[in-house]
């Protein structure tokens, strides 16, 4: 692995510890607004009682920990590169006593798992991360099951993501940021439609299917601004570039946004993410 992956990979590691008291504080915000991706997810997986699953990406413990009340006399793994955001998995697996859940720190892309370890594996909002998509599913198929189904979620295009980008958009035009660069790890880096159905079928994926899932944030703006600069990483790190005076005005701006899309007040923050499913 190369230098600048390992260097990717360590940064990751530190920024999602870093962020993970604020994770855990809107955990529950974050779960229902992610449940449309999880529960199709775990449809598309075809779930037995008996599975052992890995959940890659696993954060606070979804989908994993639902997948583990569902395969009953099976198993789940969730790996994450974040210590800080498993320790909330593993509370919530405890508080839901849910016995067959493991949570472990792992790097996606060097599993330590042999061959055809899972029956299944679930990834939701993680492949936009991954410092190498191709390989990192080249890996998932190789801890698989021959016939054994990956199923994983990323998010759509900024267009079809008001929840994000009414803030990421206003900071990088009030601060004049540059657009990162297309392949670079980041929120829409998997968005172009096909493009994660082509790189499942490259990594020797077959009966690919691919398709869209809605989802909405319903809170009032004050709320959602405080959440927002609580758990996104890059909109946290941008915020503290900018002075009071900047500050200020992204805030006023991005309520401004908000209101001019929900005159009446009932306030539906939208996003649309992108579900992949294929078999080893």
């Amino acid at each position: 692995m190369s230098t600048q992956v390992n260097d990717i990979i360590a940064q990751q590691r530190a920024s999602w510890n870093k962020f993970s008291s604020g994770w855990k504080k809107w955990d529950s915000v974050n779960m229902q607004f992610l449940k449309p991706v999880g529960e199709g997810i775990i449809q598309q997986l075809a779930l037995k009682d008996d599975y052992i699953v890995l959940d890659v990406a696993s954060g606070t413990g979804e989908p994993g920990l639902t997948i583990a009340e569902i395969v009953n006399n099976g198993k789940v793994i969730g790996i994450d590169l974040s210590e800080g955001m498993l320790e909330t998995a593993k509370e919530h697996a405890q508080s839901r006593q849910i016995k067959n859940y493991d949570a472990e720190t792992g790097d996606v892309s060097k599993l330590h798992y042999p061959d055809r370890s899972f029956n299944a594996i679930s990834c939701r909002m993680g492949f936009m991360f991954f410092p190498d998509i191709l390989s990192t599913l080249q890996e998932m198929k190789r801890v698989l099951i021959p016939g054994g189904r990956l199923a994983a979620s990323v998010w759509g295009t900024p267009q079809q993501n008001f929840w994000v980008t009414v803030t990421m958009g206003t900071i990088a035009q009030l601060m004049d940021l540059p657009p990162p660069p297309a392949d670079a790890p980041g929120m829409f880096r998997c968005a172009s439609p096909d493009f994660m159905a082509n790189q499942f079928e490259k990594a020797g994926f077959k009966n690919v299917n691919e398709h869209e899932v809605g989802t909405g944030l319903k809170m009032d703006a004050e709320t959602y601004w405080e959440m927002i600069t609580e758990v996104g990483a890059p909109i946290v790190a941008a915020m503290s570039e900018a002075d009071t005076q900047m500050r200020k005005k992204i805030k006023h701006e991005v309520f401004r946004k908000i209101h001019e899309k929900f005159p009446e007040g009932n306030i539906n923050l939208t996003g649309t993410a992108i579900l992949i499913s294929g078999e080893a």
